[in-house]
């Protein structure tokens, strides 16, 4: 009963914390877009610029700070997935370093958003190079854990697989082989890391309200 409590406890943290960073950062996104003095799309920018504040002005802080708090609300999120863990050795190491490398990708995040594009463009893009890195490690580490929970949805799972892949090839073949600033593709990522958020959170809400831990 005390461990089935502790699991309980673990998920709804990290269940509340995972809607707390998505919440924030579409809310503060949004904010910092209605205050973008130009033409702002998916096929012309880099959710990145909305942070810069030589192109945004006036609203790059809430783009920044948005960021910032949405990493340290995903530190959290990530370290309550281990809610997850059965005790099963693999897994364990499967999770932990899903865990790890989430972890490191909001901290990633939080450095993007420290030195933003424009007044540090080049430390800001090595590190979101380093995030996109993180969570294609993230999302195959913790899907490959959760597929041995039984009472995972396994289509969550393959979702994550499906981000992994996607992040891959938007790195690797869109922007470095062709040299094609493919901003869409960032878009699209990030949308993916906030969709498997939420379904982490809904899948951790129905395991705990059902107290089906094993």
């Amino acid at each position: 009963m005390i461990e089935e409590t502790q699991v309980k406890l673990k998920l709804m943290i990290s269940s509340g914390f995972g809607v707390l960073a998505i919440g924030i950062y579409i809310a503060f996104t949004i904010t910092s877009y209605l205050h973008y003095p130009a033409e702002y799309g998916p096929l012309t920018n880099w959710l990145s610029d909305l942070g810069n504040p030589l192109a945004n002005p006036a609203g790059a802080v809430y783009y920044n700070l948005g960021c910032i708090l949405t990493g340290i609300a995903l530190v959290v999120f990530f370290i309550g997935l281990s809610g997850w863990n059965t005790g099963e050795k693999k897994m364990k190491i499967l999770l932990t370093i899903g865990q790890i490398t989430g972890i490191f990708s909001a901290f990633s995040l939080i450095i993007t958003a420290s030195f933003p594009l424009g007044e540090h463009t080049s430390v800001h893009s090595v590190w979101s190079m380093i995030l996109y890195i993180a969570l294609a490690f993230f999302w195959t580490f913790s899907g490959s854990a959760l597929l041995k929970h039984p009472a995972f949805p396994r289509w969550v799972a393959y979702y994550g697989f499906v981000a992994a892949a996607f992040n891959f090839i938007n790195g690797a073949i869109l922007s470095y082989v062709l040299e094609n600033d493919f901003f869409v593709g960032e878009w699209v990522t990030v949308a993916m890391l906030i969709v498997y958020v939420a379904m982490l959170v809904y899948s951790s809400r129905v395991i705990y309200k059902a107290n089906s831990f094993t």
